[in-house]
């Protein structure tokens, strides 16, 4: 085949991070308190549906219980297979071919990805060296759309709520603030949302709610531009299962309480620890950390898998030269961890 048959922005786009390794997980950011205990009790429910019948094709009765979950009305939410998939269709939806979206660096690397296959152009605006936004420079640079991340990916910590807002306020554009890890912070945009008629928030199951096997997120915003998305989405990508667990997860939050409980407490126990060994850690709001590595980043990575751990490496970046990003776990692993750490330093020495 010839290299002319593919998109010109798609030319330079890699597959995604796909380690093939055996080893306990602490790299993904997935919930470390394990699966959602709903799931177990909606597949005993699900084993005596008729499954030859589609569900509904907007998921309606998901989109029903996330408005009342949140105080907004069915027509505000758009439900998807993963957040990922509906941050692909706000481009589908808004991005014409060409177009560029504004983006902060370092941030999630499949908002590139999306952008890219949607044939749109990526300008990125560098972080201070906090990992905070410079919305004055943001609000400078030409683009069609502005995606943030808050808590940010791989960086760990939540975005001023000020910056976002002047962000939003700033130019008359569309402006995603992707929420995947917003249960755990305080402050959320999703109480805005009809509030300004450029703001679309993005949320999963898979982090807090411990659900990312069923790869189901949304979209908030107002009716209008919800409206305007569902155009643009697949009918019916979102599956009966995954649909009808989710809607039990939010009526049983005691699991996301329990995790986001586990992860307060765990946070600065562990990031003392990483501390204590020599890594520079970084502030964290999110089910994660993300951390400096006082020997190099991709052979602390192979040595922990080896040992039976896999945790993320982001040290071949720009501003992130060395850095490992870990999840957050329980008490016994986080201290399994940091043993294992222990024994790689004294290893190298």
């Amino acid at each position: 085949m010839s290299e002319e048959w593919v998109r010109s922005t798609l030319r330079d786009v890699s597959l995604y991070y796909n380690p093939k390794v055996s080893a306990f997980r602490m790299d993904n950011n997935a919930n470390l308190l394990g699966p959602n205990p709903v799931a177990r009790e909606v597949l005993k429910e699900f084993a005596n549906m008729d499954v030859n019948f589609y569900p509904t094709t907007y998921s309606d009765p998901l989109r029903t219980a996330l408005g009342e979950y949140y105080g907004l009305e069915m027509e505000n939410i758009v439900a998807g297979n993963g957040s990922d998939e509906v941050l692909d269709v706000c481009f589908k939806a808004l991005l014409q071919c060409g177009e560029t979206v504004v983006t902060p660096y370092p941030t999630y690397a499949l908002h590139s990805f999306f952008v890219k296959v949607n044939a749109g152009n990526i300008v990125q605006v560098d972080l201070d060296k906090r990992f905070q936004l410079d919305s004055d420079e943001i609000n400078k640079t030409d683009g069609k759309i502005v995606l943030l991340c808050t808590p940010n990916n791989p960086t760990a910590n939540a975005f001023r709520m000020k910056d976002v807002k002047e962000i939003i306020e700033g130019r008359n554009r569309p402006v995603i603030v992707d929420e995947a890890y917003g249960e755990f912070v305080k402050d959320s945009f999703i109480p805005l949302v009809n509030d300004y008629d450029n703001l679309i928030v993005t949320r999963t199951f898979s982090k807090a709610f411990g659900l990312a096997g069923m790869r189901v997120g949304y979209a908030v915003s107002n009716k209008k531009l919800a409206h305007i998305l569902l155009r643009a989405k697949t009918p019916l990508s979102l599956n009966l299962l995954s649909e009808m667990t989710a809607i039990a997860a939010l009526k049983n939050t005691g699991f996301v309480k329990r995790t986001i409980q586990m992860v307060d407490r765990q946070r600065g126990p562990l990031s003392k620890g990483l501390e204590s060994l020599g890594f520079e850690v970084f502030r964290s709001d999110a089910n994660f950390i993300l951390v400096r590595s006082p020997i190099p980043s991709d052979e602390l990575v192979t040595k922990l898998v080896n040992k039976g751990i896999l945790i993320r490496d982001f040290g071949k970046l720009r501003m992130m030269e060395n850095c490992v990003r870990i999840t957050i776990g329980t008490a016994k692993m986080n201290a399994f961890l940091l043993t294992l750490l222990r024994e790689v330093f004294g290893e190298c020495r």
